[in-house]
């Protein structure tokens, strides 16, 4: 039988000597700590801190309540937006017959069929002009070379089953084969052998199952969030397609629609995939500011450079069916929206990044969550500010191409409307990705170092224990007392 050894001082006296203090500091240090873990749903084993993996902890009720405050105005405003500016839908208009503007049918080539493009070509002779330039070399093609006859059956609409045939000539980029899903532009006031021509090629098909295969792995990498992610993504198409376009097309200013639009996007978008809790909410205020900001640089420039947002065939087809429109709104209402994806997704790393440092270790005050934050944040820029000047890049490389070609110098094409209007879409929405990082680290910081719901408990708890005032406390509110 093995007899309990006691220790050499009653747990009920405060230890004497060298260490006295000592050992009382580390007392009260862990009051807090425990208390706070504890208040927070996170489990304390001994002296060890246990990290919560899981969804944020909650904050204090005094924090929530600040929070709604301002959140919950601003989301009823959103909605009341919504229900003024709602519209019934796109206004009719008499279809012009140019470019997207025609009614089109779906259609199959049924039948393809090789023959002389001299046969079927209108000149009959073979031209003898200048062959160095396109033309003419378009020309001798077109003259030597081999044609096709393809037959088209229409599927849909009231001429379905009607067949009609169109020549491809071989310098032609859309070459047609058998069994092909083409599209098939309608012109009723055209002759009626010439009433129907193709327009492109039908891409439904690959087109849903690259769709398909993007969202199972969304949600298969992703699980219940990327589902959700799914599920907000096909809202902010409804809103785009039912309320942000259509309100733009009945007259409605760009920019406000715009705003309305992109709020309530962003707010269905982060609550949905990130729970509603104060994180999200923190990345919502930063998220909101950014766009404020954005909106206020963006329709600064695009007056200051004179933009007008009517610089190819498809703005001018809108100018000319709908003048009413603000077509230098409708470029801000874009970079608005263009803004916004890549903003969610800054705000909401820096503010889980916040969280985390203050997870792993709460003795941080809110300066250092800050600093360790901003320096995510700083790698954070440098990748996302590259990746979209690359992405517009990208998108105008044709455009850049052409003055290439041209041989025109940086200042001649920058100062051109269309390259004018990508770079100040790229900047503006640039400067505000920048802006976001610091503005939403600072809250995120503010936000968790300021939400101590059991501090001043376990202080109170301290004090009456022994261990008195000026004992050291791990906690935030005691280092920011130091300071």
């Amino acid at each position: 039988m093995t007899t309990p050894q006691h220790p050499s001082f009653p747990p009920h006296q405060p230890r004497r000597g060298q260490n006295a203090d000592e050992g009382d500091g580390r007392a009260a240090d862990h009051a807090p700590v425990a208390a706070h873990g504890a208040s927070e749903g996170r489990p304390e084993a001994g002296h060890g801190h246990a990290h919560s993996h899981g969804p944020a902890a909650p904050v204090s009720r005094h924090l929530r309540k600040v929070i709604a405050a301002i959140l919950i105005p601003f989301a009823a405003a959103v909605l009341v937006g919504l229900a003024v500016l709602w519209p019934g839908g796109a206004p009719p208009h008499e279809r012009t017959g140019v470019g997207f503007d025609r009614q089109t049918q779906q259609a199959t080539v049924t039948k393809v069929v090789e023959l002389s493009c001299q046969s079927v070509n209108a000149s009959g002779g073979t031209p003898t002009g200048d062959t160095s330039t396109a033309e003419g070399s378009s020309a001798v093609q077109q003259a030597k070379g081999e044609c096709k006859r393809a037959t088209i059956r229409v599927d849909t609409g009231d001429d379905k089953g009607r067949t009609f045939e169109e020549i491809v000539q071989p310098d032609q980029s859309r070459q047609l084969h058998e069994g092909q899903k083409v599209v098939v532009a309608y012109e009723p006031s055209a002759p009626k052998d010439l009433q129907y021509s193709v327009t492109d090629i039908d891409r439904r098909l690959p087109l849903a199952l690259l769709a398909g295969i993007f969202a199972l792995a969304v949600v298969v990498v992703g699980r219940l969030r990327g589902l959700m992610a799914l599920v907000s993504l096909a809202i902010s198409f409804l809103l785009l397609n039912f309320f942000i376009l259509p309100a733009i097309l009945q007259g409605s200013n760009p920019l406000v629609v715009a705003v309305i639009g992109s709020s309530a996007i962003m707010l269905i978008a982060l609550y949905l995939c990130h729970g509603l809790s104060a994180r999200t909410s923190v990345a919502v205020l930063g998220t909101l500011i950014s766009l404020l900001l954005i909106g206020v640089l963006g329709s600064l420039f695009i007056g200051w450079a004179a933009l007008t947002g009517n610089t190819d065939d498809n703005t001018g087809l809108i100018h000319g069916l709908y003048p009413s429109i603000d077509m230098s709104g409708l470029l801000l209402a874009g970079v608005i929206i263009g803004s916004l994806g890549v903003l969610d997704d800054v705000t909401v790393t820096q503010t889980s990044a916040v969280w985390e440092l203050h997870e792993a270790n709460p003795t941080m005050g809110w300066r250092g969550l800050y600093r360790a934050g901003i320096r995510i944040g700083r790698d954070h820029i440098a990748s996302v500010v590259n990746t979209l000047v690359l992405a517009y890049a990208g998108a105008a490389l044709p455009l850049l191409l052409l003055f290439s070609i041209a041989q025109s110098g940086v200042g001649t094409v920058a100062n051109s409307e269309l390259v004018a209007e990508e770079i100040v879409r790229t900047l503006v929405g640039s400067i505000g990705l920048v802006a976001s990082v610091p503005v939403t680290t600072a809250l995120a910081a503010l936000v968790v170092a300021a939400d101590r719901p059991a501090g001043g408990a376990a202080q109170a708890a301290g004090a009456a224990a022994g261990t008195g005032p000026g004992a050291p406390a791990r906690g935030g509110r005691g280092r920011r007392r130091k300071r």
